[in-house]
């Protein structure tokens, strides 16, 4: 149902020097600037992050040197990548969750910015090893709210998670959990799941886009989408059976992981939503939708 851009791949390894594979932005819309925060992973195997700005959505220019995260330095252990952001924006401050694999395993890490130029490394904001955190853009009930997927199954001697689980905190900084969202659907496409962008507060309730991933010979990452309770996240009012974007142009089957849809940034105007998505861990592309759109494929 998602109507892919005529111009992916939008952001390739060919805008940059020495790079291998560029994608999974995180996705903000400032002003009439579109930005997209890029993993970028260089010939090294080094994963850094990048700053693309665009006044369309479509054709970016890249910031010329990689994003600096202030105070990063202060973790005392090695941290090997840094990767897969999500922006929030709550209140006037931009928020960046983002995966960092360090020598004690795959932990969640918080940044924030005044004006997505400057970032100040806030921590390392999960105990255990956790990933795919994106944070509401309001607080619920009083406490900052987020959805993450706790790391705690073996797929293919990597650890992975096949549920989606909300948190909450008080300060940003220390996170408890407050239940399960979503599970994985053993033999379907979505036998684990990892949620997308941050959630999009609708009339209907909390729209989550979400990456699913089918275990077949070889794994196929695809999208689906979800309505959440606004007051009560855990509750899943529906869920679409069927995935809405799925591997099926070749910049999204092959590449550096083949057959790989992955859903990181999202920018909503009024009903027009575009979709900012990893394509087989080589490329960025784009999709576009509606929000009513989105809404009637979780009751399909």
């Amino acid at each position: 149902m998602l109507r892919r851009c005529s111009a992916n791949p939008i952001v390739t390894r060919n805008d940059f020097p020495a790079v291998t594979s560029v994608f999974n932005p995180g996705a903000i819309k400032i002003g009439d600037r579109y930005l997209l925060m890029l993993r970028v992973q260089l010939r090294s195997r080094e994963t850094v992050l990048y700053i693309a700005e665009s006044s369309d959505g479509v054709q970016f220019s890249i910031s010329a040197e990689p994003v600096k995260l202030h105070g990063i330095e202060s973790v005392n252990e090695r941290i090997f990548h840094v990767y897969d952001p999500r922006i929030t924006k709550i209140d006037s401050t931009y928020y960046v969750m983002f995966a960092m694999d360090t020598e004690s395993g795959c932990k969640l890490g918080l940044a924030e910015s005044s004006d997505m130029k400057e970032f100040i490394f806030k921590g390392i904001v999960s105990e255990e090893e956790n990933r795919n955190g994106v944070l509401f853009p309001e607080l619920i009930n009083g406490r900052y709210m987020r959805l993450d997927r706790p790391n705690k199954t073996d797929v293919a001697d990597v650890k992975s998670g096949s549920a989606i689980w909300l948190s909450e905190s008080e300060d940003l900084l220390n996170w408890k959990p407050v239940g399960e969202v979503a599970k994985g659907n053993l033999h379907y496409w979505d036998e684990l799941i990892g949620a997308g962008p941050p959630p999009v507060k609708t009339d209907k309730g909390w729209l989550l886009v979400y990456h699913g991933i089918a275990l077949h010979y070889q794994p196929i990452y695809q999208v689906g989408v979800m309505l959440l309770d606004l007051n009560d996240p855990t509750k899943v009012i529906a869920r679409g059976k069927y995935n809405i974007l799925e591997p099926q142009q070749m910049d999204e089957m092959v590449g550096q992981v083949p057959n790989v849809v992955f859903p990181s940034g999202m920018i909503v105007q009024d009903q027009r939503v575009m979709i900012y998505y990893g394509a087989a861990d080589t490329c960025v592309c784009m999709a576009e939708t509606t929000i009513e759109e989105l809404i009637d494929a979780c009751f399909a």
